[in-house]
């Protein structure tokens, strides 16, 4: 099913998004759960890599957007007038714009290691998996080529998943 402007914002999937911005405003300003690191020199080394990932989640996000370009839109239901990307960030995984959003949930952990944090993230990650699942049934009926691409192209983590 392609889009057409009859559809409604949550026929293309607008919930998805939804739940997303729940789930990033519970990492980012929920309840942390806080786990208690005893070790001053584990905890600095935590936040360390914790900013360095939060830094790479970033980059990747920005460059991401930039390769999507005007095929960019929150929604799962490609725009009509989108065309097939499969270079730049796009020939190391399907939707790395979502893995840069789950870097960024794991450096937030990083840098407030939390219970709670963690299973936001966690839930993060299976909302993405489906959302993306729905993104690809939309994408596979719009572009011909697209399930030669999923063969090649890891969905949410590069090189493993």
């Amino acid at each position: 099913m392609t889009s057409s402007p009859h559809q409604s914002i949550f026929e293309r999937g607008a919930w998805y998004v939804v739940v997303q911005g729940i789930l990033i405003g519970l990492i980012l300003f929920g309840p942390q759960g806080s786990l208690l690191i005893r070790s001053e020199p584990l905890a600095s080394i935590l936040q360390s890599c914790g900013i360095a990932i939060g830094l790479l989640a970033t980059l990747i996000m920005v460059i991401a957007v930039i390769n999507l370009g005007k095929n960019l839109t929150p929604l799962p239901c490609p725009k009509d007038n989108a065309i097939l990307i499969q270079n730049g960030l796009y020939q190391f995984v399907r939707h790395p714009i979502y893995f840069g959003v789950l870097l960024a949930a794991i450096a937030w952990l990083l840098i407030f290691p939390g219970i709670y944090i963690l299973i936001y993230a966690i839930g993060l990650f299976f909302l993405f998996d489906i959302k993306a699942r729905r993104e690809e049934v939309w994408l596979v009926e719009r572009f011909p080529d697209y399930r030669d691409y999923q063969r090649r192209v890891k969905k949410l983590i590069p090189a493993i998943y």
